[in-house]
């Protein structure tokens, strides 16, 4: 290990302290580690592919086991699908950028780096779609009928779910639910026009296409995972930024991150695993945790070619096709608005986020592939279904779905891909591990709960292979 990676504790932690207040890497003089080029021969006892939360716990975690860990990542940040950014003079949050109550590997990593969340903006008004379009309804009316919804859609959860974060616990009970869509499950209600549209637009957005691709076990685990209260699921934002704790795990790790670096082929032989990037480059080391989406998998080589498990879930793709975030500057209409549209909408959802000092507010959409995101004329015009007074200033789209690096927005299992792919999706291939949100058993797919504690079981199985 050079120089410069011998860190002393009480240098180590004043590091992680400066990230978990959101300073630039620069100015905590991690710079030079996070850009780091160093021989590619150099020893290493493990490759991480990926610097999101996932790869970020697991190389902190090696670390704390005395292993040498180099971090592979293929974009010129760290984060992967969470990125915290900038638009109309404010930090935003480009991808994931909310937290809940019950996420509690996160709040106890929050509380092991001094960090804080403080509350979502709440709505004060509601816009929620009616039998010829859209209208305006009573917040705590709406809230109520919503809740009342969600009980029969969820009818049963508590029971096929009886440990939410051992969702096999009753598999029993899952054989027929697990080959359910959202769809099927709304359609077995009986709704009445408008309320097929509540539900049906909601499904919709989190699946990230029609509610046919949602599995109801994924929704149902996170609704019992939230205690049977999935509103309090994204009630909470860091204070310091979505991407502040990854920074403090990284900076904690001592790893070696080598950002620009897309993995292209993966090969295992005599005890080794071999770690090929663009342009040829060559790692060595006796394991390596892959840790990106799920639907990034395809794009490696792996020799030996993955299990059968892993294979499908690469082919089916976890992480949800259509799924594009909306940052807008918005005028005219700027109270607290929360709009909810139907599964047809180019707007599925807007949220409310802070005000401006020009008496502007920020608020979130959330789009599928009908809204053109380049134009802004199309933008207006899809809020102003919802807000007939509305004025765009200006936007900031990010369709992760077109990502080269992500090939999809948050993950949301397929009906049949519960049963199918766990835990065998969890499993090492030989010396090749897995991590990251898409395959956690607790808080799967759209959360960083999940790709924390995902983190955590690879980190513990690349102990147990090099013993």
């Amino acid at each position: 290990m050079t120089n410069k990676h011998r860190m002393n504790r009480r240098s180590l932690l004043k590091a992680a302290g400066a990230a978990a207040l959101g300073a630039p890497l620069a100015a905590i003089g991690l710079n030079s580690a996070f850009a780091e080029d160093s021989p590619a021969d150099s020893p290493v006892d493990a490759i991480v592919v990926g610097a999101g939360y996932a790869g970020g716990t697991v190389a902190r975690e090696l670390s704390a086991r005395g292993m040498n860990t180099v971090v592979l990542e293929a974009r010129d940040r760290i984060g992967g699908r969470i990125w915290t950014g900038t638009f109309a003079g404010e930090r935003v949050e480009i991808g994931g950028g909310w937290l809940g109550p019950e996420h509690h590997h996160v709040l106890t990593e929050f509380k092991r780096y001094g960090l804080t969340t403080v509350n979502d903006v709440a709505a004060t008004r509601m816009v929620m779609p009616n039998a010829s379009g859209f209208a305006e309804v009573d917040p705590a009316a709406a809230g109520a009928e919503l809740s009342a919804l969600n009980v029969r859609l969820y009818a049963g959860s508590e029971e096929y779910f009886e440990r939410p974060k051992e969702p096999l616990y009753r598999r029993d009970l899952l054989e027929e639910i697990d080959k359910l869509s959202m769809a099927d499950r709304i359609a077995a209600l009986g709704l009445d026009p408008v309320q097929f549209k509540w539900l049906d637009g909601s499904a919709a957005l989190y699946a990230g296409g029609p509610s046919s691709r949602g599995a109801l076990t994924s929704m149902a685990q996170w609704e019992r995972l939230a205690a049977g209260k999935p509103e309090l699921t994204t009630s909470l934002k860091p204070a310091q930024g979505m991407t502040a704790l990854l920074e403090a795990m990284l900076a904690e790790s001592r790893a070696r991150i080598v950002l620009n670096s897309p993995v292209t082929k993966i090969t295992q032989q005599s005890g080794k695993v071999t770690v090929e990037v663009v342009g040829g480059r060559q790692y060595t080391a006796p394991v390596v945790v892959v840790a990106i989406p799920t639907n990034m998998w395809k794009t490696i080589l792996f020799a030996p070619g993955l299990p059968p498990a892993h294979t499908a879930a690469s082919r089916e793709g976890i992480g949800v096709p259509h799924g594009t975030k909306i940052w807008m500057h918005v005028r005219g209409e700027t109270d607290a608005v929360y709009a909810q549209g139907t599964a047809d909408s180019e707007l599925m959802q807007v949220v409310p986020q802070q005000e401006l000092p020009d008496g502007g507010r920020l608020m979130i959409g959330f789009s599928g592939p009908r809204l053109n995101v380049a134009d802004k004329a199309q933008v207006q015009a899809a809020l102003r279904k919802f807000l007939p007074q509305a004025q765009l200033v200006a936007h900031r789209a990010k369709a992760w779905g077109s990502d080269p690096y992500a090939r999809g927005a948050w993950g949301m299992r397929q009906p049949g891909q519960l049963l199918r792919q766990l835990p065998a999706v969890q499993q090492p291939h030989h010396r090749v591990l897995f991590a990251g949100g898409d395959i956690a058993s607790g808080w799967h797919g759209a959360f960083v709960d999940g790709a924390i504690e995902s983190g955590l079981l690879a980190s513990r199985q690349a102990a147990a292979l090099l013993g």
